[in-house]
């Protein structure tokens, strides 16, 4: 797999059936390796070892109803109240990210609320804070850490 903007970590990764599968904390279980796993589970791995978010207040391929149509979310951070703090949208590597993915984040969050989103290719990663009065996102330099985020 393709090297990512992260620090190095070690994953648990096996081969069955000639498919490779990586385990995801969160599920407690192997999941297909493909690009955007790659990218979920470095990032996984990255807001708990590094930012300090817990593992339990973490949500993995969540469902939402979206103008009729089922969607799903990469990763939804809960604050200590279990409501949504942090949606995280993950891209594999080769898929660029533009204003159609925020676009995308955005809606999801329409329904959730999040105070928070996050968008990344594994390559660039985009912290927004959203501003609802003013109906805008604004840009955070870097991902916080689980701590100076401030819940609503």
């Amino acid at each position: 797999m393709q090297q990512l903007n992260f620090p190095p970590f070690e994953f648990k990764i096996h081969t069955l059936n000639k498919r490779q599968e990586i385990f995801d904390p969160v599920r407690h279980k192997y999941v297909s390796l493909t690009p955007e796993e790659w990218v979920r589970q470095h990032l996984i791995s990255f807001l708990t070892l590094i930012k300090g978010y817990p593992l339990s207040m973490i949500g993995v391929e969540k469902k939402l109803i979206l103008n009729k149509l089922p969607k799903r979310f990469d990763l939804v951070i809960y604050n200590r109240n279990g409501s949504p703090l942090l949606l995280v949208e993950c891209k594999a590597p080769g898929v660029e990210i533009t204003e159609k993915t925020f676009d995308q984040a955005a809606r999801y969050n329409m329904l959730l609320k999040a105070e928070y989103f996050l968008i990344t290719n594994g390559l660039d990663h985009y912290t927004c804070r959203i501003d609802y009065n003013n109906k805008q996102y604004i840009f955070i330099e870097e991902i916080p850490h689980f701590d100076d985020l401030k819940a609503l």
